[in-house]
C-alpha cells in the first residue's frame, strides 16, 4: 500500500511546481523522486554530510532533514538552477578551472552553499568561505582548490582579480 499523496506547491529554480508527494517526504525526496532533479545528492540522510544542500530563500538548507511542507511558499534553488540560459554560474566555471571537484558527489551541495555565501557576501575572506562550507564534507580531495574556486568566482562576480578582497560589511 502506498502512502497517500498531498498536493504541494513549490517554487523550484524559478518555476512554480504543483506536485503530489507523500506527506512524510523530505524536500530531498520530493526534488529527486517526484521532480526528477537528481543533482541534489542523497548522502547520509541525517544532515551530516551536506551533499543534499539546496538554497531555500537564500539560505543553504539540508534538504534530507527538511520536510517538504517547510518549503511551501519558499524559493528553492537546486544545483540545476544555478546556470542560466547564458551558461554555467561563474562558480561552476571556477570549480572546473580550479580542479575543485573529484568524484562530484559532494559538489552540488558545496556549490549551493557557496552561491548562498556569495549572494550575502560578495567578497568573502578565506575564513568566511571555510565557515560557510563547514557543513559540506568531501571525501576525495582537500578543500584548498574548493576555496580557491570560491575566491575566483567572487573575483569574477565583482569584476576584479582574485585575492585580497576581505569581507564586505
Amino acid at each position: 500500500m502506498t502512502a497517500p499523496k498531498e498536493i504541494v506547491r513549490l517554487d523550484v529554480n524559478g518555476d512554480a511546481q504543483e506536485v503530489g508527494a507523500p506527506g512524510h517526504f523530505t524536500l530531498l525526496e520530493t526534488l529527486r523522486y517526484v521532480l526528477g532533479l537528481t543533482g541534489t545528492k542523497q548522502g547520509c540522510d541525517k544532515g551530516d554530510c551536506g551533499a543534499c544542500t539546496v538554497i531555500v530563500d537564500g539560505v543553504p538548507t539540508l534538504s534530507c532533514i527538511t520536510p517538504v511542507q517547510e518549503a511551501v511558499g519558499c524559493r528553492v534553488v537546486t544545483v540545476e538552477g544555478l546556470a542560466t540560459a547564458l551558461g554555467p554560474h561563474p562558480l561552476q566555471d571556477e570549480f572546473d578551472l580550479n580542479g575543485a571537484a573529484q568524484c562530484g558527489f559532494c559538489t552540488p551541495g558545496i556549490l549551493c552553499s557557496a552561491v548562498a555565501l556569495l549572494e550575502r557576501n560578495p567578497a568573502p575572506s578565506r575564513e568566511s568561505i571555510r565557515e560557510a562550507l563547514a557543513g559540506n564534507l568531501c571525501r576525495c580531495t582537500g578543500y584548498s582548490k574548493i576555496y580557491d574556486a570560491v575566491e575566483a568566482a567572487a573575483a569574477r562576480l565583482n569584476g576584479a582579480s582574485a585575492g585580497g578582497q576581505g569581507d564586505q560589511p
